[in-house]
């Protein structure tokens, strides 16, 4: 099966701070891909290439056949557009650790805002696809609230229903549950699984690894911008192979 997601050789710096070195990472259409590691190891700029809210300095990033950013001419890449990169994005739905919700629109405004705006779709089809998606969410009844006037459990799930808004080829969430109280958590883990059943192509930032062992087809650990290890749940979670991995396992357990 072709790869839905693959990065190549990606290399990203913050000036002198070497972040992502040498990345390589296929994903599978339908697949569910847990990323762990440390603090710091490059997680989330990871996400961030792929919808390329960073720019790369080396190597490539490709979601479902395109070159993310880029247009190849022979030997040489050249840049995108910022319209045209806009475009490429809305195959890609990003989920946020901290909701980033648009305070000032109500719930069905927020979801409905980029199908109107990037993707010029009909009002009526927009509607529809709002109200189907807050039903599964289980918010139908908050489509007129504010985002301030929910708990950010019920933010957080507008947040994943505004991300497939978009009809997305991949999902990206980035450590999804570590802004909200623990009580909170479940619920949008739920909706998280339901998603991966119905064979949405997710990449999950996260340490939930109950969800990981669960649901991820493939859990990848991460250290030092470097992919240390990846494989099944039970290989990596259960019986890792490299040092760094059983470390850090053995800390989050």
């Amino acid at each position: 099966m072709t790869a839905m997601v693959e990065l190549i050789g990606v290399h990203k710096s913050f000036g002198s701070l070497h972040v992502l070195r040498g990345v390589d990472l296929r994903v599978r259409q339908g697949e569910v891909t847990v990323v762990l590691g440390p603090s710091g190891s490059g997680k989330s700029t990871l996400l961030r290439t792929i919808n390329h809210l960073e720019k790369v300095e080396r190597g490539t990033v490709t979601v479902d056949g395109d070159l993310l950013g880029y247009r190849r001419a022979g030997d040489r890449l050249h840049e995108l557009r910022e319209r045209e990169v806009l475009r490429q994005r809305t195959k890609i739905g990003f989920v946020f650790q901290s909701f980033n919700l648009f305070p000032h629109l109500t719930v069905r405004q927020n979801l409905s805002e980029a199908p109107r705006s990037a993707q010029r779709r009909p009002r009526a089809e927009v509607d529809v696809v709002v109200a189907r998606l807050l039903d599964r969410v289980g918010l139908a009844d908050k489509a007129d609230a504010y985002p301030h006037t929910l708990s950010g459990g019920q933010q957080q799930r507008v947040a994943i229903a505004r991300a497939l808004a978009l009809e997305p080829k991949v999902v990206l969430f980035d450590e999804p549950t570590s802004a909200l109280d623990p009580e909170l958590v479940g619920e949008v883990l739920e909706v998280m699984k339901d998603l991966a059943v119905s064979g949405t192509t997710m990449i999950v930032v996260t340490h939930e690894i109950g969800f990981a062992r669960e649901v991820a087809d493939t859990v990848v650990f991460m250290d030092a911008g470097r992919i240390v290890e990846q494989g099944p749940p039970s290989q990596v979670l259960d019986a890792p192979e490299h040092e760094r991995t059983r470390a850090f396992i053995s800390k989050v357990l």
